[in-house]
């Protein structure tokens, strides 16, 4: 498939970018479910706020609908496992909390042990603009990082994670 020079420009500004990437985790309904995220940022100063943009294939996002919280963790380049265990699999097929250290955090939402460096977020609002991730956004209620950190970036996990639905799926 070629692109058009205006796609293959952006797509080429974006990878030099590099964004970091993390985990987001969210239940409800007696349903947990995460997965790997590489498009979110914080959305305002005052008062604070961050955003994600949720895949619309991941059974995340379907959990996430029902869910007054979702926490977002942020991971370390020691943290390649935990991309490609919630990047890899799909909660379609997988229980990906499965045999994972966590516990429950503000909304009942998945805190991974493994993942110190992260934030709790209160849904203030979902906007879907009609493309195949959908933005939420939230408002902080917990935050914990126990220091310093170097992100994980997509850079780093490029050819080594594979989707565990591609994106025509949404």
């Amino acid at each position: 498939m070629t692109l058009d020079p205006v796609a293959a420009a952006f797509d080429a500004l974006v990878a030099g970018l590099d964004a970091p990437l993390v985990v987001v985790t969210t239940a409800a309904g007696g349903e947990r479910a995460g997965c790997l995220v590489g498009f979110h940022s914080q959305s305002s100063i005052e008062p604070r706020r961050a955003a994600v943009w949720l895949s619309k294939a991941n059974r995340t996002y379907r959990v996430a609908l029902g869910a007054s919280h979702v926490a977002v963790h942020a991971l370390t380049v020691a943290d390649g496992a935990v991309a490609a265990h919630f990047g890899g699999e799909t909660g379609d097929e997988v229980d990906k909390f499965a045999g994972l250290a966590w516990s429950e955090g503000p909304g009942g939402v998945p805190l991974l042990d493994a993942c110190p460096h992260r934030v709790v977020l209160a849904r203030v609002t979902l906007l879907d603009e009609g493309g195949d991730h959908v933005l939420l956004t939230g408002a902080p209620v917990l935050a914990q990082s126990p220091g310093a950190f170097t992100p994980l970036r997509l850079g780093d996990v490029e050819g080594h994670v594979h989707p565990g639905h591609p994106a025509h799926e949404a």
